[in-house]
Parts: C-alpha cells; sequence; structure tokens
C-alpha cells in the first residue's frame, strides 16, 4: 500500500499514545489515578477518553465500519484493554487514510443522547490529532508532577525511532 501524506501524523498520533500507555503500565493504581490542574482527569481516565474518542472518530468517519467503544465499556476499560483497541487504531486510521478522501465531505456524529454534530471531514481529522495531543500532554504534566519521566513522544522523537531522521553534527 502507498504510503498517503497523513499517514505519518496518525501514525505518530497512535504511536505516542502507546509510549504514554507503556510509561503508564509500571504505575501503581493511586499514581493511575492522580490528576493536576487544569487536566482532563486522572491518569487512568484520560487514557480511556484519548482510546474512546479514537473509536468514536473512527466509527463516524468510516461510516461504522470500525466499531465505537460505547461510554460503559469505555468507564470500565483496564490499561491492558486499552492498550489492545489503540494497537487497533494503526491499521484503522492507515485504511481510512487509502481511501479517496474528500476533506469537504460532511460526516455526521450521532451521540448517545441524541445529539449529533455535522463537520467536514478535514475538520475531523485535525480533531484527531489534535485531541490526542492535547490529552498526551496532559498526562505527561501528571506524570511529571508525581516525579516520572514522561515518555519522549514528539514528532521528531517518532522520526528518530523510525529511522527516518537524520542528524548531522556541525562539520567545525
Amino acid at each position: 500500500m502507498t504510503k498517503t501524506l497523513l499517514d505519518d501524523a496518525f501514525a505518530h498520533h497512535v504511536w505516542a499514545t502507546l509510549q504514554v500507555m507503556d510509561v503508564c503500565a509500571g504505575l501503581e493504581p493511586a499514581q493511575l489515578e492522580a490528576t493536576a490542574p487544569g487536566t482532563y482527569g486522572s491518569i487512568l481516565d484520560t487514557l480511556r477518553h484519548i482510546a474512546g474518542a479514537d473509536s468514536g472518530y473512527l466509527f463516524a468517519m468510516t461510516g461504522g465500519k470500525v466499531q465505537s467503544i460505547d461510554q460503559e465499556q469505555e468507564e470500565q476499560m483496564d490499561l491492558a484493554e486499552l492498550r489492545k483497541s489503540v494497537e487497533g487504531f494503526v491499521s484503522d486510521y492507515a485504511s481510512l487514510l487509502a481511501t479517496d478522501l474528500d476533506p469537504g465531505r460532511i460526516v455526521v456524529r450521532h451521540r448517545d443522547d441524541g445529539s449529533e454534530t455535522h463537520a467536514p471531514l478535514g475538520i475531523r481529522l485535525a480533531q484527531v490529532v489534535h485531541h490526542g495531543t492535547d490529552h498526551r500532554s496532559q498526562i505527561c504534566t501528571i506524570l511529571t508532577s508525581l516525579g516520572i519521566e514522561p515518555p519522549l513522544i514528539d514528532v521528531w522523537d517518532y522520526a528518530d525511532q523510525d529511522g527516518r531522521l537524520v542528524e548531522i553534527p556541525p562539520t567545525s
């Protein structure tokens, strides 16, 4: 399959979430419940929110081809279950991006409470990347407040780990 222009953005998105999850896998239950001012909630609740949102975004953008995690299920998932779900998003996003995408196509998201949102596909794709970055940053803030070194998860770290970043030192 040929890579699309957006593949790296979405592969990084999933990779970075998995990196955060891997650090959090070593935390004690009380640490997973830690919060910090200005964040979504606890580390575990934020990871649940990221995974649940991704499944909902994929459900809406694929017309239901990717199963959404419902709210009740999301609230009960442990870190291992969340990680397994997020791992699956790598291929889900790649499959979506490999289709003929029309950024102006209106995607309707139906919520459980009966409300719905209508937004262009391009906006929804941008939201996925923004949403994940924002909440991963919040988790890293909480980790730092606990005295735990957060993982290196920026795009340059992703490219370096993937062997696609070349650093050339000065010649003098």
